[in-house]
């Protein structure tokens, strides 16, 4: 056996830990904003730090966001290499989103027979658990005491999220100037405003010269205007509903940003009303040579006919590589909207009975009833844990009885819950065969060449939307990929 260190290391539920060769890390998101929260790479560099100096292999680490996949996938790991292993976790409110979860998953750990161990000091996991689940508040309405604490740093000029393109994070948590970004910014507004560049020919300027954004890609009209547009170049910081003047250096003077914000507006209503017309595969049709995504343009053309004198107008649809359009960049490449959309809907209709002649059949299996049983024994099994910690925080039995008591519970709910994973994965390989090539017989007749064309635009580009993934258009041929059913 191998004593730990008393900072701040302790095996949950004792002052040991038996030394093995692996650990496993493990790691959940959280509000980036609230006081001592550390962050995925915080969590993971104090993991790897533990591991360095109490002489433990990185066996594995898992992570979870918004839902408990990671903590499912580690049980699994755990499950193969055998019980005995160690997890390593910087506090234990990170096994769960809540009080309830995580009480489920620590003693779930703890009656596989795995170690856990918390970087924070906790002497002892059941105490730890039962202190907290004393002390919550259910009423309490942790986003808006979130929200409020932000309020306040914006109003004292701090910075929350990403700093705008130009500056850094100061000492302060103020924005500070980045020289190099500082002196493109300047570059823009003198590119439009000195030398009249357009939006786009500023976008086009940039990359030409191989100016980058920071992310390393190319600059964009979107991007450019965005940038024309922040008052953030003043000195002014906005947010959350506060703006604050002066909070930190300024990049453009008030004259050089008034004048942008003037030709822009100018530029606006110069034009007069316009006419949007919408596209079918907006949002759907990409260049197959950059990968970016085409977008539609309307191009009207006028002409007198040499006969009579009399004017000729037409409208010109077509799609366009939007990296040509906003940044300049990639090739001239083109497809009439009418053609393309067509040659779109005929490779649908082409998949679709593609994928009808390849179905094959599972059998049909219903595990609705099984999956109703099984999830209405895990509730009642929740409710059992809850009364457990109810009872250790009121005293009326000792927290080495809860953690005996509730260890037995845990491990019901962990079969259970592999139960209901079985189901559910059974469940989805015996899809009913009929049921699935009726679909695919609904959609292929629903974009087939008759009804497709009496069916209204709107109902169109829904169905696009909902079954069509991707449309990569070429010069002279088209890839489709299509929504799983």
């Amino acid at each position: 056996m191998h004593e730990l260190r008393a900072n701040p290391l302790r095996r949950l539920e004792g002052n040991r830990c038996v030394r093995l060769a692996k650990a496993v890390g493990y790691f959940r998101e959280g509000d980036p904003y609230q006081e001592g929260e550390h962050s995925l790479t915080e969590q993971n560099r104090a993991f790897m730090e533990f591991c360095r100096r109490e002489g433990f292999e990185v066996g594995a680490t898992f992570l979870d966001n918004a839902d408990d996949s990671g903590f499912r996938q580690m049980v699994e790991y755990l499950r193969e290499n055998g019980c005995g292993a160690t997890v390593v976790l910087d506090s234990l409110q990170r096994l769960g989103r809540n009080m309830r979860r995580t009480a489920r998953a620590y003693f779930q750990l703890d009656g596989m027979g795995v170690h856990v161990i918390t970087l924070d000091g906790e002497p002892s996991a059941t105490e730890s658990l039962i202190a907290s689940w004393t002390s919550r508040d259910p009423s309490e309405r942790a986003g808006e005491r979130v929200r409020a604490a932000m309020r306040q740093k914006a109003i004292k000029g701090e910075v929350l999220g990403r700093p705008p393109y130009g500056y850094g994070i100061g000492p302060k948590r103020r924005l500070e100037p980045i020289p190099e970004e500082k002196d493109i910014v300047r570059y823009m507004f003198r590119l439009y405003n000195r030398e009249g560049l357009g939006i786009r020919l500023v976008a086009r300027r940039l990359n030409e010269e191989g100016h980058k954004t920071r992310r390393g890609g190319n600059w964009s009209m979107v991007t450019i205007r965005d940038i024309l547009r922040n008052r953030a170049y003043l000195g002014t910081y906005s947010r959350f509903g506060v703006r604050v003047a002066g909070s930190h250096p300024p990049i453009i003077s008030p004259e050089e940003y008034h004048r942008a914000q003037d030709r822009m507006s100018r530029r606006r209503t110069a034009g007069g009303k316009r006419t949007v017309s919408a596209f079918l595969l907006s949002g759907l049709a990409h260049c197959g040579y950059c990968g970016n995504r085409m977008i539609g343009v309307s191009r009207r053309q006028s002409w007198r006919r040499q006969g009579d004198g009399s004017t000729i107008q037409a409208e010109y649809r077509y799609y366009q590589c939007e990296t040509r359009t906003n940044q300049s960049m990639c090739d001239y490449h083109t497809r009439r909207a009418a053609d393309f959309e067509e040659e779109v809907r005929a490779a649908i209709e082409a998949e679709l009975r593609r994928q009808i002649e390849a179905h094959e059949d599972h059998g049909d299996t219903d595990a609705e009833e099984e999956l109703k049983t099984l999830k209405s024994r895990l509730r009642v099994l929740d409710r059992r844990l809850e009364q457990l910690l109810d009872a250790g925080s009121s005293g009326r039995i000792h927290a080495s009885e809860v953690r005996e008591l509730s260890v037995g519970v845990a491990q019901q709910q962990l079969m259970l819950e592999q139960s209901v994973s079985d189901v559910e994965r059974r469940a989805r390989l015996r899809q009913n065969q009929d049921q699935r090539r009726a679909a695919r017989e609904e959609l292929a007749q629903a974009v087939g060449s008759a009804r497709w064309g009496e069916t209204d635009f709107p109902l169109r580009q829904q169905f696009l939307q909902q079954v069509l993934h991707k449309a990569v258009a070429y010069d002279d041929s088209l890839q489709i990929t299509l929504r799983p059913l």
